[in-house]
């Protein structure tokens, strides 16, 4: 959530900045919140113009009872019972104002980046690197939904069966396959410092506007009515929340967490040949990157979590690109965001799976994330996260790139992991 800080010192950056990322009515949002802003502060004035009169008179009363002065004692009385009764309207309006202002702000996207490039969809992303190794595939290659019925190793009928479409069902060296990424994500993150995590998979509604989630996804998340719950779509939701309310000291930043959690998203309106076999799931298992961290080291935070990120791809030999995501394209909440694809040479297309994202203050605002400087100041924290990795397109890739006469080659860093070299 914007601050109102930052709203008022920089209001033409800031509508600006929605324009960019496609915010419809930027100028009149952002004119409302200053109104809203205003009447609030002008209801607070009175407020304690009042509040000090009802002081100073209630002091008087005394006095004037001990001079003999009964009758302005009681006039007294009788203007401070009406400045408490007026007081109540006006704390009334005051509150319904600083709702009326927060309901507004939970609607307003996060403000990008300068270095964020223009754009609408994902056709202006901008791509800054690419890597990693190309693979020659048999003429008769297959994409990885039939190799998974050829090996026996994911049954996505059986999913239907048991749940419905979206939920497949991992089976034999396709369990171990899963359960050795998860293992090799989760020991490559301890080896760069993370700490790992085992948070809950449903989280209350107040993880959810904290994070950002809620009210902006709601109808992409799974709810619980009956508890007022959430299915986490990933775990950046209950790790950062761990920092909701919470006033962190300067010399504990940056925190590094990870954690490994199944994810949930209702893909409503997701259909066509981009959702087929693993490429878009209701229920996957990912890998999550969480850090806080102070305004000037969050930067450097992003650029070390990239190069993990790429570190993973290339360990996994799998060839990649990194894109910097537009305008248009990022997230609600992210200031700037670079998403990670890696290449299906069967479907000849790009699969994303992980996207890394600075929020600077955004998130921490919404959930007073702060810390305390060495000057004993309080200030807000800056929020980051990153998939390492999303494995379904990983799996994805890895069964289509890997494919041979004599069956699905296993990289040489999940060999130790899985305990075999090849699916056969």
């Amino acid at each position: 959530m914007l601050t109102i800080k930052q709203i008022t010192d920089n209001t033409d950056a800031v509508i600006n900045g929605l324009k960019k990322k496609r915010f419809r009515d930027a100028k009149e949002t952002i004119s409302q919140v200053l109104a809203f802003n205003d009447k609030r502060k002008s209801i607070q004035a009175v407020l304690d113009k009042n509040l000090s009169e009802v002081n100073s008179l209630s002091k008087s009363i005394g006095m004037l009872m001990k001079e003999g002065k009964k009758e302005e004692a009681e006039a007294a009385k009788g203007r401070v019972a009406t400045l408490k009764e007026a007081n109540k309207d006006l704390q009334a309006d005051m509150d319904k104002a600083a709702e009326d202002l927060q309901a507004l702000l939970y609607t307003i996207p996060n403000v990008p980046y300068e270095e964020v490039p223009e754009g609408a969809g994902a056709e202006d992303n901008v791509v800054v690197k690419t890597g990693g190794m190309e693979n020659e595939l048999p003429k008769d290659a297959l994409p990885h939904w039939e190799l998974a019925k050829q090996y026996d190793i994911i049954d996505f009928d059986l999913g239907v069966k048991i749940t419905g479409a979206g939920f497949p069902v991992y089976k034999g060296k396709g369990a171990v396959l899963q359960r050795a990424l998860i293992n090799f994500f989760l020991d490559e993150a301890r080896a760069s410092g993370y700490t790992e995590i085992m948070p809950p998979t449903v989280v209350n509604a107040a993880s959810g506007y904290g994070t950002g989630q809620l009210p902006d996804k709601e109808g992409q998340m799974y709810h619980c009515e009956t508890d007022d719950l959430y299915l986490i779509p990933t775990a950046e939701v209950p790790v950062t929340n761990i920092y909701r309310d919470v006033i962190l000291e300067e010399k504990q930043l940056p925190i590094k967490n990870c954690a490994y959690t199944q994810c949930f998203r209702r893909e409503a309106g997701s259909y066509g040949k981009d959702v087929r076999g693993l490429n878009r799931l209701h229920e996957f298992s990912k890998v999550e990157l969480v850090r806080i961290d102070k305004p000037e080291h969050s930067k450097q935070s992003h650029q070390e979590m990239l190069e993990h990120v790429e570190g993973l791809l290339k360990k996994l030999e799998l060839p990649y690109r990194i894109l910097r995501l537009c305008g248009g394209d990022m997230s609600f909440t992210a200031a700037i965001c670079y998403d990670f694809e890696v290449y299906s040479e069967a479907q000849k297309r790009w699969l994303e799976v992980s996207s890394v994202s600075n929020f600077d203050t955004y998130q921490a605002n919404r959930l007073k994330c702060r810390y305390r400087t060495a000057e004993k100041k309080t200030e807000l924290c800056h929020t980051l996260n990153g998939s390492a990795l999303a494995l379904p397109r990983i799996v994805a890739a890895l069964l289509e790139n890997n494919q041979t006469p004599e069956g699905i080659r296993i990289p040489k860093a999940l060999i130790p992991y899985c305990g075999f070299e090849i699916i056969n």
